[in-house]
C-alpha cells in the first residue's frame, strides 16, 4: 500500500511517499481502507515535535511510528476475531491526538478507541474533518458551566477549533462574539456568532465589552490582555500553553485570587467528543468547515499551507485507491 513515511522530526519536506506492507488487524482491531484524513495543528505539532513535551508520547528522538495522521474516515475491510462493535463494510471515522497512522491507504485501530460509524448523509471528507477541532472545542465548553444568555468571546473563530467552538456555543444558547478575519465575517455569522470582530480592522482587547468567558482557539492572545474584558468571576481559556507555559501557571494560581480565572483545558476522552459531535451532525446542528483538499501525494503542500496559520476550518487529504 501507499503511505507517507516520516522517519525524523522536522519540516514537511521530511515526508516521503513509499510502498509499505499493508497492516493486519489483531483480535480487537479493525482494518480500515482510508478514504480521507486531514492536516491539523496537532499533526503539525507532532511533525516538528513542538512543544518538546510532545516527544514523551510521540517518541523522544524520532517519531515512534513512521506513519503519522490523527483523523480518518474510511470503510472497514477486515475485523479481528474478538471485534463485536463493527462489521466489514461499515463506514467509520475517528480521531486520536496521539496518532492513528492515517496517512496511508490502510490503517488499523482498536474497536474501543475513538472510532464510530459515520453519520448518515455526509462525505468521507466531511467525516474525517469532524473530529480534531471539535474535540478541542468540546473540551473548552465542558470545563465550565455555561448558561443561556451568557456572553462568550471566541478568538480565532475561523480555524478548525474556533469554527467548532462557535457552533457548540450556539447549540448551548449563549451570546457569541467571534473574532476572525475579513474574508470570513459572513461565514462566522452563519455558524452562529451574534457579533463578529474583524481583527484586521479592530483590536478586540480594546473593545469595551465584558464577557463571562473568553476562549482563545488559536493561542494568540494572553490572560493579561484579556483579563480587563472579563466580568468578575470570568474565565479565560486558551488552546495553547502560552509564552513559557504561562497558562499552566495561571491555571494553578488564579483560583487563589477568586476573581478572574484561567482554566487550561487538558483534552481527554476522544471517544466522548466523537459521539457528542456525531449526535449534533445527525441533528443538523454541526457542520464541518473545509478550506482545501489535497491528494495524499501532495501532503507536503498541505502542511505548508496549514503552517501559514491562515486556513479556514479544516484541510482534508484525500486517499485514492485502485478500485477493482
Amino acid at each position: 500500500m501507499k503511505a507517507i513515511i516520516c522517519e525524523s522530526y522536522g519540516p514537511p519536506e521530511v515526508f516521503q511517499l513509499k510502498e509499505v506492507e499493508k497492516p493486519v488487524p489483531n483480535d480487537s482491531e479493525i482494518l480500515i481502507k482510508v478514504y480521507a484524513t486531514t492536516v491539523n495543528r496537532t499533526d503539525c505539532g507532532i511533525l516538528r515535535a513542538k512543544p518538546f513535551i510532545i516527544r514523551l508520547s510521540s517518541g523522544l528522538f524520532k517519531p515512534k511510528h513512521a506513519i503519522l495522521g490523527t483523523e480518518f474516515s474510511g470503510k472497514i475491510e477486515a475485523v479481528g476475531k474478538k471485534v463485536s462493535s463493527f462489521k466489514i463494510g461499515d463506514k467509520v471515522y475517528g480521531f486520536d491526538d496521539y496518532g492513528v497512522r492515517a496517512y496511508a491507504q490502510y490503517m488499523t485501530i482498536d474497536e474501543h478507541k475513538a472510532v464510530a460509524t459515520m453519520p448518515k448523509d455526509i462525505t468521507y471528507e466531511q467525516a474525517a474533518a469532524s473530529n480534531e477541532g471539535a474535540h478541542y472545542a468540546y473540551n473548552f465548553i465542558n470545563k465550565v458551566e455555561l448558561s443561556k444568555g451568557q456572553k462568550v468571546l471566541v478568538n480565532g473563530a475561523t480555524g478548525a477549533i474556533g469554527s467548532a467552538t462557535v457552533q457548540l456555543l450556539k447549540y448551548l444558547g449563549v451570546h457569541i462574539t467571534a473574532v476572525g478575519n475579513s474574508k470570513n465575517v459572513e461565514l462566522v455569522k452563519i455558524l452562529g456568532a451574534n457579533r463578529v470582530i474583524d481583527y484586521e480592522k479592530e483590536d478586540f482587547p480594546r473593545v469595551r465589552q465584558k464577557y463571562d468567558f473568553i476562549f482563545d482557539a488559536v493561542g494568540k492572545s494572553s490572560f493579561a490582555k484579556c483579563k480587563p474584558l472579563l466580568k468578575p468571576g470570568g474565565v479565560y481559556m486558551s488552546s495553547e500553553l502560552g509564552y513559557l507555559a504561562q497558562n499552566i501557571f495561571y491555571a494553578l494560581v488564579s483560583p487563589i485570587m477568586r476573581d478572574k480565572r484561567v482554566i487550561f483545558p487538558f483534552p481527554k476522552d476522544c471517544k466522548r467528543s466523537l459521539l457528542f459531535i456525531k449526535k449534533l451532525i445527525e441533528q443538523g446542528k454541526f457542520k464541518t468547515v473545509i478550506d482545501r483538499k489535497y491528494p495524499l501525494e501532495k501532503i507536503i503542500e498541505a502542511y505548508k499551507y496549514v503552517e501559514t496559520g491562515q486556513k479556514t476550518g479544516n484541510v482534508v487529504i484525500t486517499v485514492v485507491h485502485d478500485e477493482k
